[in-house]
């Protein structure tokens, strides 16, 4: 076997990663296997050698995937086998998707599918983390292969730390950041970024890409290295589109003014637009003959797709015009709306333009949590952010076909940019849910507006409002000529080269994710394009707070009620019960839910009802389980048992008392009958006493009732004085006992005598 390619980065603070070729899989088109400590993922990526017919785009798919084994663990479920990829593994996937995806020739459409797998991981949660290295290992192997591509590419996490930046620290160190974002670029231009901030300032942002770009500057280099080694520089040749340069410069003679006076009209209805850009091209075909069209639509189509680009372009860069005549840094008219669903917990409809998210709250207890079960992460989830998008939202006929990798994108951009703001050790489970109604460009922080309204509504205390917008920018000539869009359109996200969302409050920036689509945007841009963004966010800041200037100081009618408390770790097995007896007894007594688990050495009791009584009945009973009885302190009591010497009464929950006949009532008694005590009364005692030895209790009811009037105090008895020795009997001396057989003799009945 011939000895594979191999190449070592080193990462400066003792950790290195080797980038292995030629060892496996080697029928692949291109593949390595990355290694850095104890993890190891291998890359692989194969391209098909002909275009399905009609195909115009790059039909890329990236699979993520992680082995259940590489942490010595088995699937959960029936199968006990790897099955649909979890929403972390499709998060990894789109990451290194969106670093990869805009590199590939305009003109390649083959089918090309890049899978990562990790085959080995730490064997504890907190060690290094592989979803960093996913893209380095993806782009390598497209490196190590003959499939067109402008790369390489590498990716990293860059964290704060203590002021201090980290490139891909552990994930006990990422607990402790404030800054946790995910960079992917080229050696020379970044590419794509995500992450989630504490409310960072815009100069620490572009500080930390800076930081992570010349890390990642040094992996594409290496890359370049390995494919040298690999013999791998030399790329296929290839030819996935037919085109006529004729009839290119035809349509773009006959259309192109059209188009740019049809970008110039300001029109603000999409579908208006969107009708009036068709007919521009359907009228340029109604001058071709049936077979001209049968033969040239596709081409005209895709020409004409170019033509109506660069006029939206051009207007926006040569007059500033935007499509629906905004200025640059105009944000579209906004109106909200909070409680519309009166059912729910919390609702509100945020409407920006015609982008539309309808959110509503739902709050839980820890029955509710999200159990994550992935390779490296086992923990539950408190907060919950689901978001949709149904076809109505753009006008399509077509049928919902289940959650997209989209979806699971827009939701968790908009989940990081809201958790942020959540209290700490908030009782709740949260759950919010975002149906876009209408969708004209960045539903994703539509969905951040709305659903900071809808959880201010249902009571939820936010630390501040959040708010987030889209950016945009066309630019020419590597960005010696560019103009910075706010809020942009979809069609200003589809024909720009850059979506840029940040989310915030009015003192930093919580969450953001950037795609750049070109080569050359430098920090100027990016600069320009973040305190633009500030500007914009605290106008939508403005409005949300009009809308609802706080949290409600209370939950909804129909919202759960709940409290925690804290017991000690001792007591959690008594308030459970045997198999469960006392808690399940509890709740069906109180009405109320009860969850109670272990905590840093402590019992967390949750307790959850739809009114107050409830709660306050099911915390007098397990305060009582856990209650220390005190002397001297009065308990509310139940008889359990009749005896002929007294009762015996629980005056805590699993610990009975005896409450002395004479201690039932001033009176003399000569049976407990008499008192009109019987089992399952209840009655007040008072503890007189433990005993040091047994433990047992010493019950009191009479000392709580008022003494009969003239009551006397029974005489103590006298004691009879005790015989003199000899009274009884004289007792003789051991000695002197001279009619006591021998041990062993028998009497005259042949018993034996007693010694």
């Amino acid at each position: 076997m011939q000895a594979p390619f191999v190449k070592t980065i080193d990462l400066g603070d003792g950790r290195t990663i080797t980038l292995e070729n030629g060892k496996l899989a080697k029928q692949a088109d291109g593949s390595v296997m990355l290694r850095m400590n104890n993890i190891v993922l291998l890359a692989t990526v194969c391209s098909a050698q002909e275009v399905t017919p009609g195909t115009d785009f790059m039909p890329l798919t990236v699979e993520y995937k992680e082995k259940f084994a590489a942490a010595g663990r088995f699937p959960g479920g029936f199968t006990r086998r790897e099955g649909r990829a979890s929403d972390y593994e499709i998060l990894t996937s789109r990451l290194v998707d969106r670093a990869l995806r805009p590199l590939f020739p305009d003109n390649y459409h083959a089918d090309t599918i890049v899978q990562v797998t990790l085959y080995s991981a730490d064997d504890n949660c907190d060690g290094d983390m592989p979803d960093a290295l996913a893209g380095l290992a993806a782009s390598a192997a497209l490196a190590c292969s003959d499939i067109p591509f402008n790369g390489p590419i590498s990716e990293v996490r860059v964290a704060r730390i203590n002021g201090q930046f980290k490139i891909n620290p552990t994930s006990a160190e990422l607990r402790t950041a404030d800054m946790d974002i995910m960079v992917g670029a080229t050696i020379d231009n970044i590419m794509m970024v995500e992450g989630e901030m504490q409310e960072v300032q815009e100069a620490d942002l572009l500080e930390a890409l800076k930081v992570a770009h010349q890390a990642i500057k040094v992996q594409c280099q290496a890359q370049i290295e390995l494919a040298e080694m690999a013999g791998k520089t030399v790329k296929r040749e290839y030819c996935h589109e037919v085109n006529d340069e004729d009839l290119r410069r035809d349509v773009r003679e006959k259309t192109y003014d059209k188009a740019y006076a049809c970008a110039a009209s300001c029109n603000t209805d999409k579908h208006s637009r969107e009708a009036n850009f068709k007919a521009i091209m359907d009228e340029y075909l109604a001058t071709m003959t049936e077979e001209e069209q049968e033969e040239k639509a596709e081409m005209v189509g895709r020409y004409y797709h170019d033509v109506e680009r660069d006029a939206i372009r051009r207007c926006v860069l040569d007059e500033g015009k935007r499509l629906d005549g905004r200025k640059t840094n105009e944000i579209r008219p906004i109106w909200c709306e909070v409680d519309p669903l009166p059912g729910c917990h919390g609702s509100a409809i945020f409407t920006r333009g015609e982008t539309q998210s309808l959110s509503s709250v739902t709050l839980g207890t820890k029955l509710d949590e999200k159990i994550v079960d992935d390779v490296l992460n086992q923990t539950p989830e408190r907060f919950l952010l689901h978001y949709n998008f149904p076809p109505f939202s753009t006008g399509e006929a077509r049928a919902p076909r289940g959650v997209g990798r989209r979806e699971i994108g827009h939701g968790h951009l908009a989940w990081r940019a809201l958790k942020a703001m959540l209290p700490k050790d908030y009782p709740y489970v949260l759950r919010v849910v975002s149906d876009i109604l209408e969708s004209n460009g960045s539903s994703s922080m539509a969905t951040v507006c709305a659903g900071c309204l809808a959880l201010m509504d249902a009571g939820v205390p936010l630390r501040k409002p959040v708010a987030g917008i889209a950016m945009g920018l066309i630019s020419e000539n590597k960005g010696t000529n560019y103009r910075v869009l706010s809020d942009i359109l979809g069609d200003e996200d589809h024909l720009g080269d850059m979506d840029f969302k940040v989310t915030g409050t009015r003192d930093g920036i919580t969450a953001t994710q950037m795609d750049i689509k070109v080569d050359g945007l430098s920090y100027e841009i990016l600069e320009k394009a973040l305190n633009q963004a500030r500007e914009g966010r605290l106008h939508i800041l403005d409005k949300i707070t009009e809308t609802l200037p706080a949290p409600r100081p209370d939950l909804k009618p129909n919202a759960p009620r709940l409290e925690v408390i804290f017991i000690p770790k001792e007591f959690i097995g008594a308030v459970i019960g045997p198999g469960g007896k006392i808690i399940q007894g509890m709740q069906e007594e109180t009405g109320a839910t009860i969850t109670i688990e272990e905590i840093d050495g402590q019992g967390r009791v949750e307790i959850a009802a739809v009114n107050k009584a409830s709660i306050d009945a099911a915390l007098a009973k397990i305060n009582a389980i856990v209650a220390i009885p005190e002397v001297g302190k009065v308990y509310q009591g139940k008889v359990r048992s009749i005896m002929p010497y007294g009762a015996f009464v629980e005056f805590l929950p699993g610990k009975d008392g005896l409450l002395h006949i004479s201690e039932i009532e001033w009176k003399r008694l000569e049976t407990v009958e008499e008192s009109g005590l019987k089992e399952g009364d209840e009655i007040e005692v008072k503890l007189l006493d433990i005993d040091a030895k047994t433990g047992k209790f010493k019950l009191s009811r009479k000392v709580l009732l008022e003494k009969p009037e003239g009551y006397v105090e029974p005489a103590e008895r006298e004691r009879r004085p005790r015989p003199e020795r000899g009274e009884r009997g004289e007792r003789r001396p051991r000695g002197d006992r001279g009619d006591r057989r021998p041990r062993g003799e028998n009497n005259a009945d042949n018993q034996p005598v007693a010694e």
